[in-house]
């Protein structure tokens, strides 16, 4: 099963316990107005359930989360985490949205937004039952079209977010 934005975000926020008003919060902060009701609604999943192969269950009211909300998600969250960060003269308000492959932007700012070093990435990835070489998590930290940069697949970013489930929940 490919994981879709909102399946990250939902298991983002379990494994964070970040609670339905700080998700409105951060929402918010990364230039997002949505009710406590619409983030019900983005934090459910579309299509098929585990459990449920044959059958899809499509729920009318679930509002799909596109790159852009997810991006402006994971800004607010650095805000949110880490305080508003003053602009520099000629610097624009809000950062540019990057259009780079999400589960590498959901390690990037995650790694900001949580003050994480690439070792904590790498153990968060091992309590997951996964092991990267520093080497192979640069790759996948790098701008998108740097000769090194690599592609983060859903295995990587499942398992994060799991690691990140274990460390902070235990």
């Amino acid at each position: 099963m490919n994981l879709d934005n909102n399946d990250i975000l939902i298991r983002l926020r379990y494994a964070l316990d970040i609670k339905n008003i700080e998700m409105v919060e951060i929402f918010k902060l990364g230039g997002i107005d949505l009710s406590k009701e619409e983030v019900m609604k983005v934090l459910t999943k579309s299509g098929d359930v585990e459990g449920h192969d044959e059958e899809i269950l499509e729920d009318e009211e679930h509002i799909p989360c596109d790159d852009e909300m997810f991006e402006s998600f994971l800004n607010g969250f650095i805000t949110f985490k880490r305080g508003k960060q003053e602009t520099k003269p000629g610097q624009p308000e809000r950062p540019a949205l990057s259009y780079e492959h999400v589960n590498n932007l959901l390690l990037k700012k995650v790694k900001i937004a949580l003050s994480l070093t690439s070792e904590d990435i790498i153990e968060t990835l091992e309590k997951a039952g996964v092991r990267i070489t520093k080497g192979e998590l640069s790759a996948l930290l790098r701008r998108e079209g740097h000769k090194n940069y690599k592609v983060c697949g859903d295995r990587y970013a499942r398992n994060f977010l799991k690691g990140l489930a274990i460390k902070y929940r235990g």
